[in-house]
């Protein structure tokens, strides 16, 4: 038999070729992979020399795109010489390229685990711990690579991280400062720094670590983008905000980024498409290399559990409009679980959460992964996420799927653009069905709100205008909505309200040192004088609200307009003109308004909102008429009859498990107004 009829023979012969020419033109190419594909044809290993060349030869392909190709060679690489740190670690760089963050972890692991010398493996290990939420485990492999070398300023930078993680501001600020004493040129050092100062409340401070981190240059620029325009906003500095904006808007409508915060690019205004866009690359970053594993079913006990996850169950917005639904959900249908990642302050409002709830879980300390599984164990049926894309949002443990229905509800005003979650409770107002393509969740609407509030807020003593810095006089209107809300478009209507209506005062929130000084500046360069801007520090609930029967008509901001704010105005008494805008973040203080019984405040544009306000303020008895109906309404009207709207709540989510339990797919409804029994 010759070598052309014996395959084997053929490819061998083949081999011994490839060989030779390797070793006449080390690195070709074209000859290492035709090697290899020679190698597996025959079902043989290579020489550990050969073993490290393809797994250098996984490292080209990934460098060109080709990742697939790139981590089917680095694994027989590893499968040939597993005793070799490097082809582990290059594994890890291509799985991590791809997403697969929890494999990747596991494939630095061994790589530090054969070269505990070699700081790179153990840092990029812990940047994988870090991202699955095990903090703990990220934590120490960033030490161990840190006691290998010292000067590794990348293991300072994700060190830095963490504690940022863990809530040590300070911690984080330091690290990150020492980070960039040993790389003054890393961009992501500058940006890092930059969040903390900004999380540790030094706004201010923070911008020219944001602008540097630009100059610099970062793989993903969006995110600071969108931070430094944020904090502009918080701080009414509006000097280079345009063009900022522009920027903003055309990285997401080109698709340059993943990380412009979804929460930030609502205040751009750019309609509920592209913020669509925005929420669901954001949300395709967070959650990257998160693979749900949990069985789904669709049995249940007598109860529907019913898991509310946030980070808020403390002193804050949201814990303030749910405490009496909590209280009010139907006992003997329900089973009422918190999911709480936040932090407990201690306040009287964390002991009220935690005795209406019937379980309450703490997952603070936990990773991502380690929250799910603990939700999952516990039995929930369907989760409801209160968090959406605002501060302290943890969307990686709902990515991780673990109830059988999941739906997003009350903290974030718009789409999550996140394929694991199933709903979206709304109403006919924020969220009409015909928006429904610009949600990737499937919209349900609850009768006339979608927002609950706590009829048992008490209301202080109504101190005297003279207290507050206001005109005995005067016409007073008002806004304590946070300066972030507030863009020169908009004030440029107020400060056209203010001189149509002569002595008239705008009250607005101190909301950061700074703001006032610069809005007085904006009200001057208008022409408005500048002692006609008052501002109220923040005071606690019963004295915050009495302070809105000061006012005289409260005005509403746009693109984002107020939401538990406006809930409040309109609790003490006080009426709020909005405008009806096209995104849901807009539109909320529409929804409130029809829901106690006042839609004739609703305006459909700004000229009309200008318009009606200057109206309104110098005819009196007009406003004197909504505000006797206000009052009339306030124990009645559905915006804050919260039995009504606990049943509400619960027939929808009844119905969610009862499209689950038939094995149909997500499907939009409307939740009956009475209940049907």
């Amino acid at each position: 038999m010759t070598t052309a009829d014996d395959p084997r023979a053929a490819l061998m012969t083949a081999l011994a070729g490839h060989r030779r020419r390797l070793s006449e033109r080390p690195g070709d190419g074209d000859v290492l992979a035709a090697l290899f594909a020679t190698l597996d044809a025959l079902g043989q290993a290579g020489t550990p020399e050969e073993a490290v060349a393809r797994s250098n030869f996984g490292e080209a392909l990934r460098r060109q795109g080709r990742v697939g190709e790139a981590e089917a060679h680095h694994r027989q690489a590893v499968a040939w010489l597993p005793g070799f740190g490097g082809n582990h670690f290059n594994l890890g760089v291509t799985l991590q390229a791809q997403g697969r963050t929890r494999e990747a972890a596991n494939a630095y692991g061994e790589a530090a685990r054969l070269m505990p010398a070699f700081a790179g493996a153990a840092c990029n290990q812990g940047a994988m711990l870090r991202e699955l939420g095990r903090l703990d485990e990220a934590e120490a492999a960033l030490r161990r690579a840190l006691a290998t070398d010292a000067g590794l300023a990348v293991g300072w930078l994700n060190l830095a991280s963490v504690r940022r993680d863990r809530g040590d501001g300070e911690g984080a600020f330091r690290g990150f400062r020492n980070t960039l004493a040993l790389r003054p040129d890393l961009a992501e050092a500058h940006a890092n720094l930059a969040l903390a100062l900004k999380e540790t409340g030094r706004l201010p401070d923070s911008l020219p670590g944001f602008e540097r981190a630009l100059r610099i240059g970062l793989p993903d620029f969006g995110g600071a983008v969108a931070q430094l325009v944020q904090q502009r906003r918080h701080l009414a500095r509006w000097d280079g905000l345009p063009a900022l904006s522009e920027r903003l808007v055309t990285a997401v409508r080109d698709g340059t980024t993943q990380q412009v915060h979804p929460w930030i690019f609502l205040g751009e205004g750019s309609g509920p498409t592209l913020e669509r866009v925005c929420a669901e690359r954001y949300s395709a970053w967070r959650a990257s290399g998160i693979v749900p594993a949990f069985p789904r079913r669709t049995e249940r006990a007598k109860r529907l559990r019913v898991g509310y996850l946030s980070a808020d169950y403390h002193e804050h917005a949201t814990a303030i409009l749910i405490a009496e639904l909590i209280e009010r959900h139907d006992r003997e249908r329900f089973e009422i679980v918190a999911c709480s990642h936040g932090p407990d302050d201690g306040s009287a409002m964390r002991a009220r959460l935690v005795r209406g709830f019937d379980r309450f879980l703490d997952l603070s300390v936990l990773s991502d992964e380690d929250s799910a599984r603990r939700i999952h164990a516990e039995g929930v049926d369907l989760l409801v996420d209160l968090k959406g894309h605002t501060q302290l949002a943890r969307p990686g443990i709902a990515a991780h799927r673990p109830a059988p229905v999941q739906a997003q509800w009350l903290g974030y005003p718009g789409t999550t653009g996140a394929p694991w979650i199933d709903y979206v409770i709304a109403d006919a107002t924020v969220a009409p069905f015909d928006r429904q393509p610009a949600f990737t969740e499937r919209i349900v609407h609850l009768p006339q709100v979608y927002q609950p509030n706590d009829r048992s807020r008490p209301i202080g003593s109504m101190p005297t205008r003279a207290a507050c810095g206001l005109p005995e006089e005067a016409f007073v209107f008002c806004c304590f909505n946070a300066a972030y809300k507030i863009g020169p478009a908009l004030f440029d209507r107020w400060c056209g309200i203010l001189d149509v209506v002569p002595g008239s005062v705008l009250w607005l929130l101190a909301s950061h040192p700074e703001v006032p000084g610069n809005l007085r500046r904006e009200a001057a360069a208008r022409g408005i004088a500048p002692e006609r801007l008052v501002f109220s520090p923040r005071l606690p609930g019963p004295e915050y609200l009495a302070r809105y029967r000061l006012a005289d008509l409260f005005l509403d901001t746009g693109p984002v307009g107020a939401h538990t704010t406006a809930a409040d105005a309109l609790w003490a008494g006080l009426p709020v003109l909005t405008v009806l805008g096209e995104s849901f973040a807009s539109r909320v203080g529409a929804s409130l308004l029809r829901a106690v019984g006042l839609p004739e405040l609703v305006m459909e544009s700004w000229d009309a909102y200008e318009t009606a306000a200057q109206r309104l303020a110098r005819q009196p008895g007009e406003l004197s008429a909504f505000k006797g109906r206000l009052a009339a309404n306030r124990t009645t009207a559905p915006l804050f009859d919260t039995d009504r709207f606990a049943r509400a709540l619960e027939r929808a989510f009844a119905t969610m498990w009862a499209i689950h339990a038939r094995g149909e797919a997500p499907r939009s409804f409307a939740v009956d107004a009475e209940d049907q029994g």
